[in-house]
């Protein structure tokens, strides 16, 4: 029982910090503040195999085992409460302690970001000195006898753990409310395109069942990012600053973006973690200002080769600055198929380069450019021994039909995308049990920057066959056979699956 009222404190007391925190800053919310603190220290290794098991779910898996390990010193804590009261409630506070330093040690805390953690420490004492009272008040036993020290009143029991439950509820749901009312996407009205991307074209998703959208839903499309709560940026204290070597520093809200001639491309993101036919690249149209403009406007010093690009809560992403600026359609996105972006992919201001993996490319939750130096400053991603160019690599994948998948025999379709960003997709092609590479049919083109569907008519016999894809770019560059692991600079191989067909 005591070991219970341990962990119902600790529950009661992070629910606590996590309403203040959503006043305050999400971010320092006490068990987020651990497992952001459990993300950085974790090695690249260990966070690739995550990835690859755990998918988009690795960051609930890694909150609800901060929450468990919680639970368990929680849990000793109420043991030891039963002896003597001091000792269960230095516990909780210890356990407390460890997520208030994590908070306060992030990149851009301040003073405040620890009040999250003393309002957890307040109130998971004080509920385990409610519970444990509750529990040793003098009581009667069911034959009636002469009341008894430290026989627990059920009654008061119950009451003090079904308060503490029932506060826990409401203040959980409270904190996530507010978080949720701090920054709305839905409200912003955005501009039209100065210069427009053409009309998008008709793919294929009508005609292959199974292929990939053409276009990526902004609810589809993947995110892979080290947050484990979303920033709650508000546009009207907004502001991207550049500085670094620049010729004049310069700050920039979110209406003098929007007023300025934006760009509108199609443009497909690749994350650098996505294996052979992994599903960690979506394809969407981007509405921004052309990161030249605002570099011109800066005016970039002779020395710099890095964009240091820095998140809301200090997280760093490096750019290549000769490749961000060589003439692609790289911009600082503020629009997402046609809407404001999600919070998830950055609202209200992201960073979108063509042709390159993400963590050197997409920095979501922008607020500052340091144009720098590699020599001088190293980014997140870096430090971690990432590969500091990262072209995004020729690939393809099968669609349908899905690995082991059993079909019916007859005429048939296998497809699926391919992309080549910077350069375009030619062509791609298939391979049947180990035959003749054939040449597929490719869909309607969005532009060098944008995947392509493809697909190959099938009469498919009876058995259990072997596919295999490969492509090829506008360039002639054929796809790499060569087996490559996502770290340190991308994934490279055919992708090639079994399928039984009955």
């Amino acid at each position: 029982m005591y070991a219970g009222f341990g962990i119902l404190a600790a529950v009661v007391g992070i629910a606590a910090g996590h309403l203040v925190a959503a006043i305050i800053d999400p971010a320092s919310s006490p068990v987020l503040a651990i497992g952001s603190t459990v993300i950085d220290l974790t090695p690249t290794p260990v966070k690739e195999w995550a990835v690859a098991q755990f998918g988009t779910a690795d960051k609930p898996i890694l909150v609800g085992s901060v929450m468990v390990g919680a639970a368990l010193l929680a849990a000793v804590g109420g043991v030891l409460a039963r002896r003597r009261f001091a000792l269960g409630a230095g516990v909780l506070v210890v356990l407390v302690a460890l997520s208030g330093l994590a908070a306060v040690l992030r990149p851009t805390a301040g003073p405040l970001d620890a009040v999250p953690a003393l309002a957890t420490a307040l109130t998971g004492v004080g509920v385990l000195w409610w519970l444990t009272r509750s529990a040793r008040d003098t009581a009667t036993d069911t034959a009636g006898s002469q009341p008894r020290e430290g026989s627990p009143t059920r009654r008061g029991v119950l009451i003090a753990v079904g308060a503490s439950a029932a506060v826990a509820a409401v203040m959980g749901g409270a904190g996530r409310l507010i978080s949720s009312f701090r920054a709305d996407p839905s409200d912003v009205a955005l501009p039209a395109a100065a210069d427009p991307a053409p009309p998008f074209p008709q793919g294929l998703d009508d005609k292959i069942k199974g292929i990939a959208s053409f276009q990526t839903s902004n609810d589809d499309f993947y995110r892979i990012d080290t947050r484990l709560s979303l920033p709650t940026l508000g546009i009207e204290d907004y502001e991207l600053i550049i500085d670094g070597d620049v010729e004049e520093e310069l700050s920039f809200s979110f209406e003098d973006l929007m007023a300025m001639e934006l760009i509108e491309r199609d443009i497909t993101l690749t994350c650098v973690s996505n294996d052979i036919g992994g599903p960690y690249v979506g394809a969407a149209r981007w509405l921004g200002v052309r990161l030249t403009d605002l570099l011109d406007m800066a005016g970039v010093g002779d020395s710099a080769d890095q964009i240091l690009s820095t998140d809301v809560d200090g997280m760093t992403i490096s750019t290549p600055l000769k490749i961000a600026t060589d003439g692609r359609d790289a911009m600082i996105a503020i629009g997402m198929n046609g809407e404001a972006l999600p919070r998830e992919h950055g609202f209200p201001v992201r960073m979108v380069v063509p042709g390159l993996y993400g963590y050197v490319s997409a920095c979501k939750w922008i607020t500052r450019m340091t144009i720098t130096t590699y020599d001088e400053q190293a980014a997140y991603w870096t430090e971690r021994d990432w590969a500091i160019d990262a072209p995004i690599k020729i690939s393809s994948r099968i669609d349908t039909p899905k690995s082991f998948e059993e079909i019916d025999s007859g005429d048939t379709f296998i497809a699926g995308v391919a992309w080549a960003q910077d350069r375009g997709i030619d062509k791609v092609e298939v391979q049947i049990d180990g035959g003749d590479w054939q040449e597929t049919k490719l869909g309607p083109s969005a532009g060098v920057d944008y995947w392509r569907q493809w697909y190959l008519p099938w009469n498919a016999e009876s058995g259990q066959h072997t596919l295999t894809v490969r492509a090829v770019d506008q360039e002639g560059t054929v796809q790499t056979p060569a087996k490559a692991m996502p770290f340190p600079n991308g994934s490279s191989g055919y992708q090639t699956i079994i399928t039984r067909v009955g």
